[in-house]
This record gives C-alpha cells, sequence and structure tokens, in this order.
C-alpha cells in the first residue's frame, strides 16, 4: 500500500495557512460577503483562503490537478486536492464557531473514478482538527506530533443511537422527509449539528449516524477517509461507498443499513 505520510504532512501544512487566514478575518466587522448564483454566501475569507491553498499546492505538487469550491478544477492526472475553505460559511459570517477547512487528495482508482487517500478537516473556532490517510488510521489533535487515534461508536441498535444532521428541507424537496422523521422517532437522541462535524463526531464514536441528502463532492471528500479510517462506512444513500453520490450517509458501520434503510424506505 502507497505510504500518503508526505502528503498528510502537506496537508496539515495547507490547513494551518488556512487556519490562520480564515481566524485573521473571522467575526471581522468589515468581513464583505456575496451572494453565488446558487443563493448561498461566499466571503471574502472563504475566497483567499482558497487561493491561499492552491498557492502552496502549485509549489509543492505542481503536477497534481486542484478541484475547490470556489475557483472550480485545474489541471488533470491521477492526484487530485479537493479543497472546501470554508464549510459552514453561513456559521462563519454569523460569528458561530462551527466551520472548517475541509482538504482532501483522491487518487484515480482505475475504475475511472477518484477515491479519497488523505483527509483533514481543520476547525480553528473550535480548536480542533481531525484526519487520517489510507490504511493508517484516523487521528485528532492539534498536529501530527499531537494526536488521540478516534474510532466509530459500537452501538449496535438504531433504538440506542445517537443521529446528526444538517436541516429539514433538503429531505422534503427530495421526497424522503417522511422516513427521515421515522428515523428521528427511532433514535434515541437527534440534534442538528450540521456540515463536517456531524462526521467528524461519527468517527470520533460521539454519534453513531448522520446523513444529508444533497452535497458537492468537496463537502464529503475529506470527512469520508476520516470515517472509513476510524472504522466507519461512508456512502451515498443509494449505499455507493465514497464520496462521489451526491449525497451521504456516515456511520459506525454497524448501524448502515438500517439507516439507509429508513432514508429509503418511502422514497
Amino acid at each position: 500500500m502507497p505510504d500518503y505520510h508526505d502528503d498528510l504532512r502537506l496537508a496539515h501544512v495547507l490547513a494551518d495557512a488556512a487556519d490562520a487566514a480564515t481566524m485573521d478575518r473571522f467575526k471581522a466587522l468589515d468581513l464583505k460577503v456575496e451572494t453565488k448564483p446558487d443563493m448561498t454566501p461566499v466571503s471574502e475569507a472563504d475566497k483567499a483562503a482558497e487561493e491561499l491553498i492552491r498557492g502552496h499546492l502549485h509549489r509543492a505538487r505542481p503536477r497534481d490537478a486542484i478541484l475547490g469550491e470556489e475557483f472550480g478544477i485545474e489541471g488533470t492526472g491521477p492526484r487530485r486536492w479537493v479543497i472546501d475553505p470554508i464549510d459552514g460559511t453561513k456559521n462563519y459570517v454569523r460569528g458561530v464557531p462551527v466551520w472548517a477547512t475541509l482538504i482532501s487528495l483522491m487518487e484515480a482508482d482505475g475504475g475511472g473514478s477518484f477515491q479519497p487517500v488523505v483527509g483533514v478537516v481543520s476547525a480553528p473556532a473550535l480548536n480542533r482538527r481531525w484526519w487520517a490517510a489510507k490504511g493508517a488510521g484516523a487521528f485528532a489533535g492539534r498536529s501530527l506530533t499531537s494526536a488521540t487515534r478516534i474510532q466509530v461508536s459500537k452501538v449496535e441498535r438504531i433504538a440506542d443511537s445517537s443521529f446528526a444532521y444538517a436541516s429539514l428541507s433538503g429531505w422534503e424537496e427530495q421526497g424522503r422527509l417522511d422516513g427521515f422523521l421515522d428515523l428521528t422517532r427511532a433514535c434515541w437522541r437527534t440534534r442538528g449539528y450540521g456540515d463536517f462535524w456531524p462526521y467528524m463526531m461519527v468517527a470520533e464514536g460521539s454519534v453513531d449516524i448522520c446523513a444529508e441528502p444533497e452535497l458537492s463532492l468537496w463537502d464529503m471528500a475529506a470527512n469520508a477517509i476520516i470515517v472509513q479510517e476510524a472504522g466507519g462506512k461512508f456512502t451515498s444513500l443509494n449505499g455507493v461507498s465514497g464520496p462521489g453520490g451526491g449525497n451521504a450517509a456516515a456511520s459506525n458501520g454497524l448501524l448502515h443499513h438500517e439507516l439507509l434503510g429508513y432514508l429509503n424506505q418511502r422514497y
């Protein structure tokens, strides 16, 4: 199996640079915010962080392709860095500390698609960071030298599970609301943390299942490898492994079949 240690170290350097840039503008009274064509907000900090990461990658990995939320795809080849400069921009612009920079390296799998092999999720306003590399496990901490290995929970019953989600509107738009509500009634606990955080809590074992009905690749790639390396499962709502399905379901693995069953039962 390839050794991704150097790529993981680089991802931490990228995250350090992004953290400094995003924290510098967090809660800034003069922060500039625009509305994108899809009606979601983008701040000057989103753009600056992605430009910063791209600049580092151009110097350190000039042959690799880059896909980012704000500036799209550039380059081709079997290796592709995927960047969400600020996942949780709506929180960021309102001063809510639940946002993160998501950085992933994806490699061609030989079947025409890409799979994540390195992922870093850095949430500086929460003073938290999570990361993983293929075959090397998942960790949380502030640096590679100050880390704790993380693992998913061992909860075996939906009735005992904690379920995290983002919002209700997407489930309703897709016609999956009834199944979603049935799932919330069947679980022990539900909370709408949203964005990257539920996936990190699944990886840490503090939440057992989470799902979102509509996502982009940059929302999922880093989360997927971290959940998988922590011993969990990350699939589309149709059960296809990995972050390429346009939506996501993550679990400790033991509850995955039931999770998908609820979210697809009346669809």
